[in-house]
């Protein structure tokens, strides 16, 4: 199957995360993404995207629900489900 950037997801779509930290160099924001919930196998889902320009994204992830930067959900890789 595909993946996506969970920054390409649509409002309403959901995707099971397969990585976390794709082109990024920290791995302070990736133990940060780890720590918010942000886990391999679990269903992440763009609730809200602001409008002009659609940053931040409101993101529900193992019942939490967080704000994103788009560059920032774009290092997290899902498969849509």
């Amino acid at each position: 199957m595909k993946t996506l950037k969970l920054g390409q997801l649509q409002v309403g779509q959901r995707g099971r995360i397969v990585r976390v930290g794709v082109g990024s160099d920290s791995a302070d924001w990736v133990q940060r993404l780890m720590a918010m919930g942000f886990l391999e196998g679990s269903i992440a889902e763009v609730v809200h995207e602001a409008p002009f320009g659609g940053d931040p994204l409101a993101v529900r992830v193992r019942g939490t629900l967080l704000a994103l930067r788009r560059q920032e959900a774009n290092t997290i890789e899902v498969i849509p489900v």
